[in-house]
């Protein structure tokens, strides 16, 4: 009796976490849940900009984050989802951590050449434009499968707008640099690589994902990481 009961559980729970996947998959909820996780850090980037604390890293770091609100809410309907609830907050919170950075930072020092944080802020930006377009309309806030995508960036490397990120990220902290603002955007990196392998393990269920994973070793650096 116990053990059929058991078994009676865990198919409730299955039919409950199909129903839940299909749900998600309804394409007016996916671009709400896309607009509803956008939202906080598009309020976020307005007071930051209506405070005047703009230079062209920030400008340049917080138009990353315009082109992911743009790009998630244009974005192809998922095939499959993940429903693991740490998915969720992870994804959740590195999609907005971008942004939300600004109100933990406090002003540094500058430990660089102008010229040098400038260039990282650029080349961050044309990094993430790049790979926005290789992926197309397939972006996920949390580990989805729409369309493999293996050409543009991704023929180098497997996570171009998380490389686009640390870049960036470089950037800022060496235009502010204190100890405080280091650790905020150290985490800010260290959720992004929590992200990636919580991905990973979702996508190379995937056959085909496999496949791409062997044949493009780089994560965020093209053959090496």
């Amino acid at each position: 009796m116990p053990s059929s009961t058991c078994l009676g559980a865990q198919q409730s729970s299955l039919t409950i976490s199909a129903l839940m996947l299909s749900f998600l998959s309804i394409p007016w909820v996916d671009k709400c849940i896309a607009v509803l996780a956008s939202l906080p850090a598009s309020l976020e980037a307005y007071r930051f900009y209506r405070h005047g604390l703009m230079d062209l890293p920030r400008a340049l770091f917080f138009a990353q984050a315009a082109l992911f609100v743009v790009t998630m809410l244009i974005r192809r309907n998922p095939v499959r989802i993940s429903a693991n609830p740490w998915c969720w907050l992870v994804a959740f919170v590195s999609s907005n951590y971008a942004l939300l950075t600004a109100a933990s930072l406090r002003a540094g020092v500058r430990v660089a050449p102008a010229a040098f944080i400038n260039a990282l802020a650029v080349f961050g930006l044309w990094m993430s434009i790049f790979a926005r377009f290789s992926l197309g309309r397939n972006i996920a806030l949390v580990p989805a499968q729409r369309e493999i995508v293996t050409g543009g960036m991704y023929r180098y490397i497997r996570h171009p707008i998380y490389s686009a990120y640390f870049v960036s990220a470089t950037g800022w902290v060496l235009s502010s640099w204190s100890l405080v603002n280091a650790l905020v955007i150290a985490s800010g990196c260290a959720i992004f690589v929590v992200r990636t392998l919580m991905e990973e393990s979702f996508l190379s269920q995937d056959p085909c994902y496999l496949a791409y994973m062997k044949r493009v070793r780089g994560r965020w650096l093209p053959w090496l990481v």
